[in-house]
């Protein structure tokens, strides 16, 4: 049997270049938050970078009310913070709409669109020319 506090939830979507990350936001929680299965201090095995997935909650003063699950994928581990990060802010406006002056003000609603840039024919990547020989 499952939880009633854990049937109830905010689900969200966090992107960051090729990462993409899937939030499910549990109100009445207990600050626990879980990243692919795994606890986030082991995911998220630098200390910065767990702090930071975490901002959110810690910019409202919320941080252990809520319990947080986050499917991940693709990209690396900066990219996936980032799009944990994202995915918590959009949660938290869902689950309260007067939270979004102060989450916007610190730029926590706002999804980096810088991804890579594709290959074009004739070159060897995005702007790499093959070779130029003078004669």
């Amino acid at each position: 049997m499952e939880d009633t506090q854990k049937t109830s939830y905010i689900q969200t979507i966090g992107r960051r270049k090729e990462a993409v990350a899937q939030v499910r936001l549990y109100a009445n929680g207990t600050g626990k938050m879980t990243v692919n299965g795994r606890e986030a201090k082991e995911y998220f095995t630098i200390e910065t970078m767990l702090q930071k997935a975490m901002m959110p909650f810690e910019k409202i003063g919320m941080a252990n009310q809520f319990d947080v699950t986050v499917q991940v994928k693709g990209g690396g581990i900066t990219g996936q913070v980032d799009s944990v990060q994202l995915g918590i802010a959009r949660a938290l406006i869902k689950w309260n709409i007067s939270l979004r002056t102060v989450l916007k003000k610190e730029g926590y609603l706002s999804r980096d669109a810088r991804i890579r840039e594709r290959k074009k024919y004739g070159k060897k990547s995005a702007r790499r020319s093959p070779q130029w020989s003078k004669r």
